[in-house]
């Protein structure tokens, strides 16, 4: 659904990505992972074409998207949660998913029942202003205005930073579904091991700007983990 080739980028004459290649499987979980300043967010605003590679190329779903603008990117179907979520707070929380549902011209009371159905909080906190909800609300509410805009990937930074446990689990909870009951493809960047080792189908670790370590869930071992992942 979502191919990375050869990915080089560069701020201020710095080098950033040195040749990333990635492969987000259609209806799969991808976990992105990696010691802090390794590229990984960089990785990601690649993607949604907040940063312009040097070379390489980025496809999805058969199309290549490598020179297209952000917005263009959005409406083929990536949707970015960016890390520190970026909900607006003085807005409500209807409004917040209005933004989300008007940028895909979505009219359809059923995708908000869905919303609903993944995250019954959101519902019951409709007229609060978004700053007034907890950072977990707040990340559940970013989570839920992404997939109003219907993607095809669904991408996160870092979704369990700052987040209390049961919170996490209930992101985790929505994830698995949207995955086997939707079909979506998901990326996510993220520190916290066991949440990546519950959820995802494929890994890719980076180091120093470049994919370092990659597989199937079963090949994230202990090793593995030792060699990329231990500060």
């Amino acid at each position: 659904m979502l191919n990375l080739t050869s990915i080089h980028a560069s701020i201020g004459g710095s080098r950033i990505l040195r040749g990333v290649d990635l492969t987000v499987p259609a209806g799969q979980l991808c976990c992105l992972m990696g010691r802090n300043g390794v590229g990984k967010t960089s990785t990601l605003r690649t993607i949604v074409g907040l940063f312009k590679p040097s070379s390489g190329t980025v496809v999805l779903d058969g199309t290549d998207i490598t020179r297209l603008a952000p917005e263009d990117r959005a409406r083929l179907g990536l949707a970015y949660v960016p890390q520190g979520r970026d909900i607006f707070p003085f807005l409500t929380v209807e409004e917040n998913l209005m933004l989300g549902a008007t940028a895909r011209g979505l009219k359809n009371k059923e995708k908000l029942d869905r919303i609903f159905t993944l995250f019954p909080i959101i519902k019951e906190f409709l007229p609060r202003k978004g700053g007034m909800l907890s950072g977990g609300q707040q990340q559940q509410l970013a989570i839920a205005r992404a997939l109003l805009t219907e993607p095809k990937v669904l991408i996160l930074d870092e979704p369990t930073e700052g987040i209390q446990p049961n919170v996490i689990d209930q992101i985790g909870d929505a994830l698995k579904i949207l995955r086997s009951e939707d079909g979506m493809s998901i990326l996510l960047v993220e520190q916290y091991l066991d949440f990546c080792r519950e959820l995802a189908d494929v890994f890719y670790i980076m180091d120093r700007g470049t994919v370092v370590a990659q597989g199937a869930n079963k090949d994230l071992t202990d090793e593995v983990v030792k060699e990329h992942l231990t500060v």
